[in-house]
């Protein structure tokens, strides 16, 4: 009785809530983004993700409500705010775009930080801060720009102590994933990519401070080497505005429009004028974010993280390309790679949809390396941001040792076994030459798939993919100039291509419908199907919990330590 009563109390909250009305957009509104908390790509239809995540802004709810508020009579500002929150490049070139839209409507748009980098790093937000009209920085804050760096650990000294070897094959020299347990410094490879991506990286920054802020180039570079500058040397350089407290900042804004300007979030404005392309020619949108695994995808309620299920996206692709009415699909890709199986599978949905005549558009989010752009390789046309981290065309499997660490501590190790190679994955056992032998054939055979399949995609030949691929990343604008992406943009560039491609009218409405189709929060909390992270037997959630609290196993697991049979993946990296 208990849990039929507290349902009849959910179903009347919520039938209030729909029966009440939404306040309308008053009449002089400033609209106000505030990412001091970061952003997330996607909520997926999960009851633990939606509680979890579903009030942090996503991306496409940025570009949707500047995307409205550009023609909407209503809002006369933008005023937005950045603080320490984690932002990705590709996402900080999506809002970027967004918020230069925004401007070319004639409306102002401002910026305020209370610091660019609170004891760390602000490249991030300072690089947003320089798509606005005018940047105010507090007083007391600082603009912590100083030059990117790339540290990396390497923990082959502390598998030697502990009696653990890695026994790594890969494809090919700048698949470096694996290095992070074989080598004790950077090797040449990896050290040439790794200075490449960042002075392409500091590069764009540096043009587009450059760019908004009139100023030279060597400027712009003379000022970040003097970094971090404190608020009154970032004044003299002439990268911030003016220095001003908060209130100050609203209350001139308001004052200069008027004074009878009212604030509205970015949020409570989307839900009160509504998204934009609800209604007309209908063109697909299909999620694939976070790291490629067969199954479902995922959310983990610990990390925060997603997963991104084949069987998920696979079901998406059948459903849009069953659907009579979709006209053409934008992938969104948000993921530094995973299983190679698992990202075969999706990318013959990719196929199966061209062939089924509904044009794909791949848009790239922060990355889509190594899985990520297995996943995109055959979509008609790839659109990434210039610093999106995408590439890494290789592959790496593998197994680690345990046997020294066992004798050290007393643990002794016995087997059965049937087979000739059945110790191809034991920890306890090496490779014989045999077994060797068999690796190194799964490895050969799927980077020639890999890049046979990226040179059909891509209209190269298979030795063109091969000099631009052997595992290495490149950013967005790299990747343009190589000839593994057609364009750079974001969602929008996306959309518009997905539009040509599918022969739509350019001032035709559009329909961009989500798939695989939403369930409402009540469905999904009824029906325990296989994207729900509720448990489905006892004690499923504790597992999983258990599972996410080792973070040392699942960075094994990423990097093909334990024994998957191929990895397409890329490091972890966090570019400072």
């Amino acid at each position: 009785m208990g849990a039929v009563a507290v349902l009849g109390m959910l179903l009347m909250m919520i039938a209030l809530l729909t029966l009440g009305r939404t306040p309308p957009v008053p009449r002089q509104t400033i609209l106000e983004l505030n990412l001091d908390e970061g952003l997330v790509e996607h909520v997926p239809h999960d009851p633990v993700a939606q509680a979890i995540e579903g009030r942090r802004t996503s991306v496409r709810d940025i570009v949707d409500a500047l995307r409205r508020a550009a023609t909407d009579d209503r809002v006369v500002a933008l005023v937005a705010r950045v603080g320490s929150g984690g932002l990705g490049l590709g996402q900080i070139e999506e809002i970027r775009d967004a918020v230069t839209a925004f401007r070319a409507s004639g409306k102002p748009a401002i910026l305020f930080s209370e610091t660019f980098g609170d004891g760390g790093p602000g490249h991030g937000g300072y690089y947003l801060a320089t798509a606005f009209d005018s940047i105010f920085l507090q007083p007391s804050g600082d603009l912590s720009v100083a030059g990117l760096r790339i540290e990396v650990p390497f923990v082959a000294g502390t598998l030697d102590r502990v009696g653990i070897e890695p026994r790594i094959g890969q494809r090919y020299e700048y698949k470096d994933a694996p290095n992070l347990f074989t080598e004790r410094e950077f090797t040449a490879p990896q050290r040439e990519a790794y200075a490449s991506l960042l002075e392409a990286i500091y590069g764009q920054l540096v043009r587009a401070t450059a760019g908004a802020r009139g100023l030279s180039e060597a400027q712009v570079r003379a000022a970040f080497d003097r970094g971090p500058l404190l608020s009154g040397e970032a004044l003299d350089a002439r990268l911030v505005d003016r220095l001003a407290y908060r209130d100050e900042v609203y209350d001139s804004l308001r004052a200069r429009l008027g004074g009878g300007a009212d604030f509205l979030f970015l949020p409570q404005y989307l839900r009160r004028a509504g998204r934009p392309h609800t209604r007309g020619e209908r063109i697909a949108l299909i999620y694939g974010v976070g790291g490629v695994q067969q199954g479902e995808s995922e959310f983990n309620p610990v990390s925060g993280g997603l997963a991104m299920g084949s069987e998920t996206v696979a079901r998406a692709f059948r459903q849009a390309i069953e659907d009579d009415g979709v006209r053409a699909i934008l992938f969104r890709i948000d993921s530094p790679g995973g299983s190679y199986v698992a990202s075969d599978a999706i990318w013959r949905e990719v196929i199966r949809a061209r062939a089924a005549g509904k044009p794909v558009i791949a848009s790239m989010g922060n990355v889509a390396a190594s899985g990520g752009y297995f996943v995109a390789m055959g979509a008609d046309r790839i659109v990434a941001q210039p610093s999106t981290l995408t590439g890494s065309i290789g592959v790496y499997a593998g197994k680690v040792l345990i046997t020294e660490a066992s004798n050290r501590l007393g643990i002794t190790w016995d087997a059965v076994q049937v087979g000739e190679n059945a110790t191809m994955w034991s920890p306890t056992r090496d490779y014989s030459p045999e077994e060797r032998a068999r690796l190194d054939a799964s490895l050969d055979r799927i980077y020639v798939d890999f890049t046979t399949k990226a040179a059909h995609g891509r209209r190269m030949t298979r030795e063109q993919v091969h000099e631009v691929a052997r595992g290495r990343v490149w950013t967005g604008a790299d990747a343009q100039r190589l000839g593994l992406v057609d364009e750079l943009g974001g969602f929008e560039v996306a959309l518009r291509l997905a539009r040509e491609a599918a022969g739509i009218e350019p001032d035709a409405d559009l329909h961009l419908k989500l798939y695989p189709e939403e369930r409402t929060f009540l469905e999904t909390l009824i029906d325990r199907g296989p994207e729900s992270s509720w448990p489905t037997g006892g004690g499923a959630l504790a597992v999983r919990t258990y599972q996410s609290l080792q973070p040392l196993l699942q960075l094994a697991r990423r990097t093909g330590m334990l024994g998957q049979p191929g990895v397409l993946t890329m490091p972890p990296l966090e570019i400072r």
